[in-house]
């Protein structure tokens, strides 16, 4: 019959410690066993227990580390194998990490080195589902990300994915944890400084962001203000909505000037308008004068039209409001 085993004795003077081993190549932490040491002890007397633990070599060197705590943040720090363990501040029930001494000659190239850089990648390590703006309800492609990579690491991530060669004409956009849809606003180019900032939505974490591929290098973007302007024709039915990309601080007599060049007008001379428009019914008529920076093209319908050439203007138009 199987029978539980008694704890082995331990006095005063011992400490129960726990062993996890770390592999740099394969990136893997894992446990490997207790040992019971003397608090007046050294790490170098219990050296050969713990290759043979790992399966090293007698004399196969290592570094050991104690793993404090993971949450909110790491803490990791070298022990001293000199020092006892009383000195380094263990006891009962900590946990010591080990490796082989990293050797500057040995020819691997591995992504985290030692104990601290690996259990950092791992706290901050963050897989990103990115979705095209077009179709914000479906995932394109995941990415394993650090929580602190810059704008530029993501970006330049994002486009490697994509085949681009230029990471500046990718332009991302925060999900909205409460609507379940991308926000109303873009992130501006370089606009927060890690990704943790680009998911956090008030108090909770998203892990989706919305990516565009924009035609020309989103810094260049961000001087100009796009508006889409819905172009009626004095004599045809069909309307046709323009994309007008302007600096920011040109006017509407610009629209129009720009405007004029994507479409057919009645006559050479004819002249146009600029009106606001919700629910079809005209708010406003912009003057010439007025800049177009401020202008939302998101709720209000932009209409652009030929001006009656005789001064019967409707009453309503006006005086809209």
């Amino acid at each position: 019959d199987l029978q539980p085993l008694p704890p082995p004795e331990k006095s005063k003077e011992d400490i129960l410690l726990f062993f996890k081993l770390y592999n740099p190549e394969k990136e893997v932490l894992c446990f490997v066993g207790r040992l019971f040491v003397k608090a007046l002890g050294k790490p170098s007397d219990i050296l050969r227990k713990l290759t043979e633990m790992a399966g090293f070599t007698p004399d196969e060197e290592i570094e050991l580390y104690e793993e404090i705590k993971f949450e909110p943040n790491v803490m990791c720090e070298h022990i001293d194998k000199k020092l006892t363990f009383r000195a380094s501040q263990l006891e009962d029930g900590d946990i010591v990490c080990f490796q082989k001494s990293p050797k500057a000659d040995s020819g691997t190239q591995v992504r985290y080195p030692d104990i601290p850089s690996f259990l950092e990648y791992v706290h901050n390590r963050q897989v990103v589902h990115f979705r095209s703006l077009e179709k914000p309800k479906d995932d394109e492609f995941c990415l394993e990300l650090s929580k602190l990579h810059t704008y530029d690491d993501v970006v330049e991530r994002v486009a490697r994915q994509l085949g681009l060669d230029d990471p500046a004409k990718i332009r991302l956009t925060s999900h909205n944890c409460y609507s379940q849809q991308p926000k109303p606003q873009p992130i501006r180019y370089q606009g927060v400084e890690h990704l943790l900032d680009m998911l956090v939505h008030y108090n909770q974490t998203s892990d989706i962001l919305y990516y565009e591929v924009l035609d020309i290098p989103l810094p260049e973007l961000q001087f100009l203000k796009t508006l889409k302007v819905a172009f009626h024709h004095a004599t045809k039915e069909e309307v046709v909505i323009h994309s007008i990309r302007l600096p920011k601080n040109s006017t509407i007599a610009d629209v129009i000037i720009d405007l004029k060049t994507k479409v057919d007008l009645s006559s050479p001379t004819a002249e146009l308008r600029v009106l606001e428009v919700f629910y079809h019914k005209i708010y406003k008529i912009f003057p010439l004068h007025e800049k177009i920076e401020n202008i939302n093209d998101q709720y209000w319908t932009l209409r652009a039209e030929e001006v009656c050439k005789t001064n019967d203007v409707p009453e309503e138009e006006k005086n809209p409001s």
